[in-house]
């Protein structure tokens, strides 16, 4: 009977009786063969399409177990092996030149390098195709799990705009949102004892804000207690002539200032927005303070009624009496502190301040 070859590694199957005073050196060859398949390493230069082979009996650049693509390629190349070859391979490209790698069989589909992945994949040929096994991705872990600190070794981690930190129960923690072309962003800073630590705005521009945004009508809320070091109200400067009813809208200033002269007595309507009532957007036990100016000409009018989202409310005035006019050829500046004492209930406390 004669010698046959292995399908796959192209082994020497030596047949009872054969090879005799040769035994020995094919058997050696072979045994280098499966040390070139579990761990031989060969860089094939793939300037051109490259076939690999896989010659009976011998040593071959196909069989090996690493492979490095190496080579300026000016197109698209393939990297082709034999149909019905079974095997595991460990390929890198290390290939220069903006073009696509594909490793793939003679007749089958491949795994491919994109024209910008420089990278390392375990692949395997099934006899008819090349498949990625995903090993060098994470995303081939399901659950993967740390024995030690993550350590990234002085490179980023890099997050898709939309996805998310999430905690043990994958439910999100924190969610990232890019924005294109951005310069400035967070730096988080821990301290020695004694210190405290410091959420920073940093980044290109020399000054930045920072910004902390609820959403909907929801506020940002210090536990604690709270230190200032400065702080800048919203303002809302408008030519209107107070007469009337007018709507103070708490969610968009804390002062209000009007800069047409009065034209008639008014009433003034406090509540959060036009879809919104101060009740739905503050919890008992707090106060809010709010301001509002008002010209007057040569005849003066007043603040002559107080409502809270549209029901009337007598505040408590400074002095003890609530004003009955104005102060002529002057700015009249109204102070309000509403403390909200229950479902809508309030009490409030004001003021009215001549400015000549």
């Amino acid at each position: 009977m004669a010698n046959s070859t292995s399908a796959n590694l192209k082994l020497t199957v030596q047949a009872t009786g054969e090879n005799s005073g040769t035994w020995g050196q094919i058997t050696n060859t072979n045994l280098l063969i499966l040390e070139q398949a579990i761990g031989g390493y060969d860089a094939v230069g793939i300037t051109a399409a490259a076939t690999l082979t896989f010659s009976n009996g011998a040593l071959s650049n196909g069989k090996n177990q690493v492979l490095k693509l190496t080579g300026t390629i000016t197109g698209n190349k393939d990297v082709v092996i034999p149909d019905s070859i079974e095997k595991t391979f460990i390929v890198e490209n290390a290939t220069s030149g903006a073009h696509t790698v594909t490793f793939k069989t003679t007749s089958g589909t491949g795994v491919t390098w994109s024209a910008t992945d420089k990278g390392t994949k375990m692949i395997y040929s099934d006899g008819t195709n090349v498949v990625d096994t995903a090993f060098t991705d994470l995303i081939s872990d399901k659950s993967p799990q740390l024995a030690a600190d993550l350590d990234a070794n002085g490179n980023n981690i890099l997050i898709d705009s939309g996805n998310s930190i999430n905690d043990e129960n994958d439910l999100e923690q924190i969610k990232f949102s890019t924005t294109a072309s951005a310069i400035n962003e967070f730096t988080v800073k821990n301290a020695a004892a004694g210190n405290a630590p410091d959420l920073q705005a940093t980044g290109d521009d020399t000054n930045i804000d920072l910004n902390l945004t609820p959403k909907g009508i929801g506020r940002a809320t210090f536990n604690g207690q709270g230190k200032i070091q400065s702080v800048a109200e919203k303002v809302t400067t408008t030519a209107t002539a107070a007469s009337g009813t007018e709507n103070y809208d708490v969610l968009t200033q804390a002062v209000l200032n009007y800069t047409s002269n009065a034209s008639g007595n008014w009433t003034l309507n406090v509540r959060g927005d036009g879809s919104n009532s101060l009740n739905s957007i503050m919890d008992t036990g707090e106060s809010i303070t709010i301001a509002h100016l008002v010209p007057q000409g040569g005849t003066a009018y007043y603040n002559s009624s107080f409502q809270i989202d549209g029901s009337g409310v007598t505040p408590a005035w400074q002095g003890g009496a609530a004003p009955t006019a104005g102060n002529a050829s002057s700015t009249d500046v109204y102070s309000y502190t509403i403390i909200k004492t229950g479902d809508a209930s309030y009490d409030v406390i004001a003021s009215q301040t001549q400015f000549a």
